[in-house]
């Protein structure tokens, strides 16, 4: 873990899911859900139906691939010192990061206790999966919950190894010794908990971090055990999460503030390695800096800001002449579903016609195409055709949730509500580990309610597969399958 500054980012640096996450790399991969209050709000359907239910989904995210551009320490690490933050008029902290874990307990599990009081302990055995004591006690066992998706129960391994560190329950405001490794713990920590919805425990535990500007964040401060090294031992991707957080507390205006210092700063240290004539490491810096402006973007939106977007996506992210032509397309692409959310269909096509011509010549649509066409019928209130489209992109991508729940919302609104709830079901008979995501179950326990009064029974059935097949949900099960908590 401390060989790699970016570790375990791979997995959390895109919650909650952006526009822009396809950027990092082309592949698809399963849409990452996160709580509905966090979603960019859209009056897409609104006026024909005013149940819980999901509308069509924007985002196709991609995993937050390794750096595509290798560099040395020196280049990955620099940040300015507190010192020369200082020289610059922002004042140099005194303070230091003392943090400690808020809970002394493990995170229990979720699905289990609703399992236990729906459906009995006898159901509950049914429920299999890793825990902490299932997997060797380090960095690797974290990768293997995660891997697994028992976020929750790699947030306790996380607390039992910052533990050892000396930074476990009530050790808050004690004097700590910092490493990459000790640094990169809590990372892992917070964004899981960011991931989970955990926000009230996130809150507290990254409070003594701020954004990571304190002297002891800095391999200077410790001479005796990096002699001679400099920079930050907090990763970029740590500094990035922490900037970002507001978010997940319904304030992005402050969020807006740090991701502005913090692209400030990435920009300066980019043209620092202009000037100095090192062209890897400022394509490093530039991505760098391009995907804190992605989060700028993210909170714009949620503020409503869009000439904002429209400076950056025409201004900064489209302006740089070494960006290919399918990266380009990419941001095109994004753009045109921005104009989408905020219900400018003229808008919206006048991108995705550029993102077409982008693509190389006599090529039949892919996947970005149709889902884009696809979009931009929905938005036309025609789902019958809108359907048909996203039913050609599960053919170039099968068992992409976010299509077949664009599907399911299509086959609604066309009046066919028994098909909507055959299609949700097959995909989860056919892929539970992929297709109970929440947006899908939310979806579908809503389908279930329309169809039905005595939508309870199946509901169960949809709890039994969620035991068996998901360690974890990012919301509630009573809020996922809306089903009423017992006492």
């Amino acid at each position: 873990m401390t060989n790699n500054p970016k570790g375990l980012s791979e997995y959390f640096a895109n919650d909650p899911p952006s526009f822009f996450d396809e950027l990092t790399n082309p592949k698809p991969r399963e849409p990452q859900s996160e709580p509905e209050v966090n979603k960019p709000k859209t009056n897409m359907l609104a006026s024909t139906f005013t149940g819980r239910y999901q509308p069509p989904e924007y985002v196709e995210t991609a995993d937050d691939a390794e750096e595509p551009i290798k560099v040395n320490d020196e280049v990955r690490n620099l940040w300015p010192s507190p010192a020369e933050q200082g020289k610059t008029g922002t004042g140099a902290p005194t303070h230091l990061v003392m943090p400690g874990l808020h809970i002394a307990n493990d995170l229990p599990d979720p699905i289990g206790v609703a399992v236990n009081q729906h459906l009995g302990e006898a159901e509950l055995l049914q429920r299999k999966i890793l825990g902490v004591e299932d997997v060797t006690q380090d960095e690797r066992g974290i990768r293997q919950l995660i891997n697994a998706g028992c976020f929750r129960a790699a947030v306790n391994l996380t607390g039992r190894l910052l533990t050892i560190y000396g930074q476990g329950y009530g050790r808050s405001g004690q004097p700590a010794k910092h490493s990459p490794h000790s640094l990169q713990l809590w990372f892992t920590r917070l964004a899981l908990l960011a991931k989970l919805g955990e926000y009230e425990l996130l809150q507290a535990e990254a409070e003594p971090f701020g954004q990571l500007n304190a002297l002891d964040v800095f391999y200077e401060f410790y001479p005796e055990m990096y002699s001679g090294k400099q920079g930050s031992i907090a990763s970029f991707s740590f500094r990035l999460l922490l900037s970002e957080m507001p978010i997940y507390l319904g304030k992005p205006h402050l969020a807006l503030d740090n991701l502005s210092k913090l692209h400030v700063i990435s920009s300066e240290i980019k043209q620092h390695y202009e000037k100095s004539r090192n062209g890897n490491a400022s394509e490093f810096w530039q991505r760098r800096s391009e995907r804190v402006l992605h989060s700028i973007i993210n909170c714009a939106l949620m503020m409503k800001k869009y000439s904002m977007i429209d400076d950056i996506m025409g201004g900064m992210l489209l302006t740089r002449s070494s960006l290919t032509k399918e990266e380009q397309r990419s941001l095109y692409s994004a753009w045109g579903r921005i104009y989408l959310q905020i219900g400018d269909i003229f808008g919206a096509e006048q991108k995705f016609a550029v993102a077409r011509r982008l693509r190389e010549i006599n090529t039949a649509p892919d996947l970005r195409d149709l889902v884009d066409k696809g979009l931009i019928a929905v938005a036309k209130n025609d789902f019958p055709e809108a359907y048909l489209i996203f039913q050609k992109a599960l053919h170039l991508d099968s068992g992409n949730t976010m299509i077949l729940n664009n599907m399911g919302v299509c086959l609604l609104y066309a009046g066919k509500l028994k098909d909507a709830i055959n299609l949700y079901e097959r995909a989860i008979n056919l892929n539970p580990q992929k297709s109970l995501n929440e947006s899908l179950l939310v979806n579908l326990s809503t389908l279930y309610e329309l169809e039905s009064n005595n939508s309870k029974v199946k509901k169960l059935n949809l709890l039994r597969l969620i035991n068996r097949f998901k360690p974890d949900l990012n919301i509630s099960v009573e809020i996922c399958l809306k089903l009423q908590a017992t006492n």
